[in-house]
């Protein structure tokens, strides 16, 4: 066997359901299901007749505040294949579900007077931002804070629950779908993303061993499908020598269209950037270390000067041939999202369902593997459809 090996296209819905049912809804022998859906993907092999796999971008976002459990609850609902835990450390070492370190838009910390002094100023991954950020606060002092809609302008409906919903750790998470998984007798995956690792190792907050420490230390995501993100490169190699290649387990390479350099690579002085990343040459490459390759949906078909859909690139082929899958990122249901093609006649930030599965289906004839989405119910009709 070959050093890089191929992967298959995905754990079906299919496959999982029908593992699900073997092991007594995940019941009686919860193990049984779990090693049955995985023994078909030790092949690796990629399978153009499976369906792609619907990934819920920071849980149902569309419709509850992200990286909440009532935001995961809802995209298991909805049909998703996987959740996604974006995870920042805090300052007592701590794995949490943030979209970044930055806790300003997506938490009331700002109309807490116990914590003004803590608003500061962080250059993290290239960027300044100032406010309030993970790091300085402890597991604790975050649980007294609560989320709050990021995009309150354009899903007005979703600041009704401002307030509701606590931050949950990466380990609540687990437990939280471990539980979902046995209530509804299907496995449900998990697709957490390393944020900020260069950021995070540099204020010695190092995240790879706490990470992997936490996955073995639950019985379910020892085993149930785990695809580990990031748009860094060191921390996927160096996770990719420590895990070695278990059967339910992959790394998601997420790259960039453009001349950006990744995080790690531009704080160690490297040159490479993502454009390099994603040409056939770049995709050999990150096939030595990873699975998947996963671009902005825009790279699989670009949007011309008029905002609609121009012809599809050769991505999807090019990484197929590297041996790699592809998943893309994100699709969201309101007009101001979608491109021309799909827009109806409503406010640019109304929702349109029908545009969103409508373009959903336009990439999905691509090729595709999978694909994250704010909204699984729509991503499930596309699918499904």
């Amino acid at each position: 066997m070959s050093a890089i090996l191929i992967p298959q296209r995905g754990f079906s819905r299919r496959t999982l359901l029908k593992a699900a049912a073997a092991g007594a809804a995940l019941g009686a022998m919860p193990g049984l299901a779990m090693a049955q859906a995985h023994a078909e993907a030790q092949a690796r092999r990629l399978d153009p007749g499976a369906k792609p796999l619907l990934f819920a971008h920071r849980g149902a976002s569309a419709l509850r505040p992200e990286h909440t459990l009532a935001s995961y609850a809802k995209a298991i609902a909805d049909g998703a294949d996987y959740v996604e835990p974006d995870l920042v450390m805090t300052k007592d070492g701590v794995l949490v579900a943030r979209h970044e370190n930055h806790l300003t838009d997506t938490t009331d910390v700002g109309t807490r007077p116990e914590f003004a002094s803590r608003r500061t100023k962080k250059v993290i991954d290239g960027q300044a931002h100032e406010g309030w950020f993970v790091d300085d606060f402890t597991l604790g002092e975050l649980k007294t804070l609560r989320a709050v809609e990021r995009l309150s302008t354009i899903r007005v409906a979703n600041t009704a629950y401002n307030g509701q919903f606590q931050i949950p750790s990466f380990e609540e998470i687990i437990d939280f779908v471990a539980a979902e998984s046995a209530t509804r007798g299907r496995v449900i995956g998990i697709v957490p993303e390393l944020k900020s690792s260069t950021y995070f190792a540099g204020v010695g907050l190092p995240m790879e061993d706490n990470f992997v420490s936490t996955l073995m230390a639950h019985e379910y995501s020892r085993r149930a499908p785990i695809e580990i993100q990031s748009f860094e490169v060191a921390n996927l190699k160096y996770l990719r020598k420590k895990l070695g290649r278990p059967a339910n387990m992959r790394l998601m390479q997420l790259v960039l269209g453009g001349p950006l350099r990744p995080s790690d690579v531009a704080a160690a002085g490297g040159s490479m950037t993502f454009a390099e990343m994603i040409t056939p040459a770049g995709m050999r490459a990150i096939a030595t270390y990873a699975d998947v390759v996963a671009p902005p949906t825009r790279v699989i078909i670009p949007l011309g000067k008029d905002e609609r859909l121009t012809a599809p690139t050769s991505f999807v082929s090019d990484a197929h041939q590297a041996g790699l899958l592809v998943h893309i990122w994100t699709f969201r249901p309101e007009n101001v999202f979608l491109a021309a093609d799909f827009r109806n006649g409503a406010d640019m930030n109304a929702r349109n369902e029908a545009g969103s599965v409508a373009e959903i289906k336009r990439y999905i004839e691509t090729g595709i593997d999978g694909f994250f989405s704010d909204d699984s119910a729509l991503g499930r009709a596309a699918i499904d459809s």
